[in-house]
């Protein structure tokens, strides 16, 4: 099903009011790795890079109360 200007002007507005954006480089080859590992777990790329950082953050903040 074809999505209209409207429609996509609409979904980027609200992406830019709701969300940020950051964008992550790696070296060539490793966006597949990445992809494939995600895919393992039945996460989108995305999913998996906020699951990774939350979980990073949270045993950061663990160790730093050791």
């Amino acid at each position: 099903m074809a999505v209209s200007k409207a429609q996509q002007k609409a979904v980027s507005k609200y992406m830019k009011k709701n969300y940020d954006e950051i964008k992550v480089r790696v070296k060539k080859g490793e966006r597949d790795i990445i992809r494939a590992h995600a895919e393992s777990k039945t996460e989108s790329v995305n999913a998996f890079i906020k699951r990774a950082i939350k979980e990073t953050m949270e045993r950061d903040k663990a160790n730093s109360l050791k």
